[in-house]
């Protein structure tokens, strides 16, 4: 220990310092120095009894099945509201017959573009066909009235016409659904089961 941090009269060899006072200081700072490492150790840090065991929380519930999304929208809607007179049989009938009164409006099934406006079709009378893209075509056939020409652009439900009786034996709309040119039952793509 460096000198300088005990009083004078505790430094051995001190001018004046007797022998025994050098002797009692030392006895002194030996039993100081003994008392301080070997005092009584400070008690333990109290100890907190450990934190009972609690079991793992149980996993959240699975969650419910999600319920199924809605239906998707069909791709296609019914030109018109009538009944429906005769159905798609791949043959005597390519598309669907549906009543209506003489001007009923018949509208787009779908978005697309108008390619054919006339009636040189037999048995088809006044008709318009629309290209919806690459795949399909619709036909509407029957019409008394036309209100759009080829080219237009049109979208589903806008009116194109209205229904009538040309070359047919009643007021009908005969409506089909054409894909990759080959007439297909037009209720399931109307239903939205296909698209």
């Amino acid at each position: 220990m460096p000198s300088n941090t005990f009083p004078s009269s505790f430094r051995s060899g001190g001018p004046g310092a007797s022998s025994s006072a050098r002797h009692n200081a030392l006895a002194t700072l030996s039993l100081a120095l003994l008392l301080s490492a070997c005092g009584t150790p400070p008690p333990p840090a109290p100890t907190r009894p450990p934190a009972p065991v609690r079991p793992a929380p149980a996993p959240p519930p699975a969650p419910a099945p999600a319920p199924a999304p809605p239906a998707q929208p069909a791709a296609f809607i019914r030109p018109a509201p009538g009944a429906t007179l005769a159905r798609f049989d791949g043959k005597a009938n390519k598309g669907l017959d549906i009543a209506g009164n003489l001007g009923d409006p018949v509208v787009a099934s779908a978005d697309g573009r108008v390619v054919y406006v006339g009636g040189e079709l037999r048995g088809y009378g006044n008709m318009v066909i629309v290209k919806h893209n690459e795949t399909f075509l619709t036909a509407y056939a029957h019409l008394k009235t036309i209100g759009v020409k080829e080219k237009d652009v049109i979208r589903q439900g806008q009116k194109i016409g209205e229904m009538g009786s040309s070359e047919a034996n009643r007021v009908k709309l005969h409506f089909e659904v054409r894909k990759q040119g080959v007439a297909v039952d037009p209720e399931p793509y109307l239903s939205g089961q296909l698209r």
